[in-house]
């Protein structure tokens, strides 16, 4: 599967690189700012986290309207955002209902 060439490539593309940042976020970011007291890390990371979470967020939309996903599939994608480490493990999941498609 192309990654640009669907939108649940998209998708999964973009799942991805917010969870990464989100990662970057709480893992480097994050003691960063309370453990060394430089909060610059945490305004830069965040705001690629954020951007890309907005991104995310529209990616997963224009896979509901175009009938790529199901609601379900579609909440539950959303939710598994907020866990940092749950959308690589979804994106399997998602990779198997891509090839199930026509």
């Amino acid at each position: 599967m192309h990654f640009f060439t669907s939108s649940l490539g998209r998708l999964r593309l973009i799942a991805i690189l917010e969870a990464i940042s989100y990662l970057g976020l709480l893992a480097f970011a994050m003691p960063m700012k309370y453990f060394y007291g430089d909060p610059s890390f945490v305004s830069r990371i965040g705001m690629y986290h954020g951007v890309l979470f907005v991104v995310f967020c529209a990616a997963l939309l224009h896979a509901l309207i175009d009938d790529v996903l199901t609601f379900k599939w579609s909440a539950l994608l959303f939710c598994a955002s907020f866990v940092p480490i749950l959308p690589f493990f979804l994106d399997q999941k998602i990779a198997k209902f891509a090839t199930a498609q026509p």
